[in-house]
């Protein structure tokens, strides 16, 4: 967690910009282990999600190793919903951490968040006027930066995709992880935690993060399809949807108890949902009845995990994601490897 403040006081905002030059006084890591990833290849699904191709695609799983440092500075652009929570803070830092290993110049472009999807598309027409070596998207909506993705191909500027997830046939490489999977792993531990506690059945409310966005859709696919297999009842009491901003989210949360309070006893969250739920529940004195999951693990959970206000977590990964989405485009602009997946998926770790 330390790491992550670090930066934070480092950066500096120039309109949308994030100015990453020159960010962490800790060392660079002179080299990570390699990561745990399923590499697919096409057939598959057109116009698919990142768990489509996993169910169509040619898989293979092994391992992403660490890209050589690049024999030119390629100017790549990465393109952020935002940087309100330690999630977005962690790809920063793993953005930042290998194009200073790798020799490249990486500058991140931050929208306003999960309802500023004119301000992502105006930084997509941005970075391809600018003509980029390469773009890296996390698009806000699965659909909505599309055609802007199509341009930027058709103007030879290869767009790779991070984390979040679009249905583009038009993307060099996802780089991202199975957005199903994050629902069904917290969904398991839900179910298998009920079970302990000698409940007969589960109310449970979920606060996914924005609606539209395709990690969003993906956690709530995914829990539903784990809990309608659940061999006790479970009654999703409420799916509320909104951006991940901390303020937004504890007030859905506040809303959530009052409603359902008195019934309850799961809350399912995103990164900037669960801390605020837990925050709530603290509050309301329901931390002996009910307990929070979270979506997806970063230094601000893992910590609350410890101190015993979230229950568990899925890991994702953000920093590895981001590590491996900055060296497969440099792999890719200097023409090293042989075929380029469609996809790549960091392997999913419980906690």
């Amino acid at each position: 967690m330390g790491i992550l403040i670090k930066i934070v006081k480092a950066v500096t905002f120039v309109g949308g910009v994030l100015l990453t030059v020159g960010v962490a006084a800790d060392p660079m890591p002179a080299n990570f282990d390699p990561i745990a990833a399923y590499s697919i290849f096409p057939p598959l699904k057109p116009n698919g999600t990142a768990d489509d191709a996993l169910a169509t695609g040619r898989v293979k799983l092994g391992s992403f190793k660490m890209a050589e440092r690049a024999t030119k500075p390629w100017r790549i652009a990465f393109l952020f919903p935002h940087i309100k929570d330690p999630y977005w803070v962690g790809c920063d830092y793993g953005v930042i951490t290998e194009a200073k290993r790798l020799g490249i110049v990486a500058k991140i472009f931050i929208a306003g968040g999960y309802d500023d999807i004119s301000g992502q598309l105006r930084e997509m027409a941005q970075v391809t006027r600018e003509k980029y070596d390469a773009i890296v998207l996390s698009p806000i909506d699965l659909t909505a930066d599309n055609p802007a993705i199509a341009k930027a191909k058709s103007q030879g500027i290869p767009v790779f995709e991070l984390a979040n997830d679009s249905t583009s046939d038009d993307l060099t490489t996802k780089v991202t992880t199975s957005l199903k999977g994050m629902g069904q792993e917290a969904a398991r531990w839900m179910i298998h935690d009920a079970l302990s506690r000698g409940l007969k059945s589960i109310n449970v409310g979920l606060l996914p993060g924005p609606r539209g966005a395709g990690w969003v859709s993906g956690e709530v696919d995914g829990t539903r399809e784990v809990l309608s297999k659940a061999p006790i009842p479970v009654n999703i009491v409420d799916v509320s949807y909104g951006d991940s901003e901390r303020r937004l989210q504890g007030h859905l949360a506040s809303r959530l108890l009052r409603d359902h309070g008195e019934s309850l006893d799961y809350i399912i969250g995103c990164t900037g949902c669960a801390p605020p739920a837990a925050a709530e529940v603290r509050k309301a004195g329901l931390q002996n009845q009910i307990k929070v999951i979270a979506y997806d693990l970063t230094g601000e959970i893992a910590g609350m995990i410890q101190q015993g206000y979230i229950s568990a977590a899925a890991d994702t990964k953000a920093v590895s994601q981001a590590r491996v989405v900055t060296d497969a485009v440099v792999d890719f602009l200097e023409g090293r490897d042989g075929p380029v997946p469609h996809t790549i998926l960091i392997k999913l770790a419980g906690c």
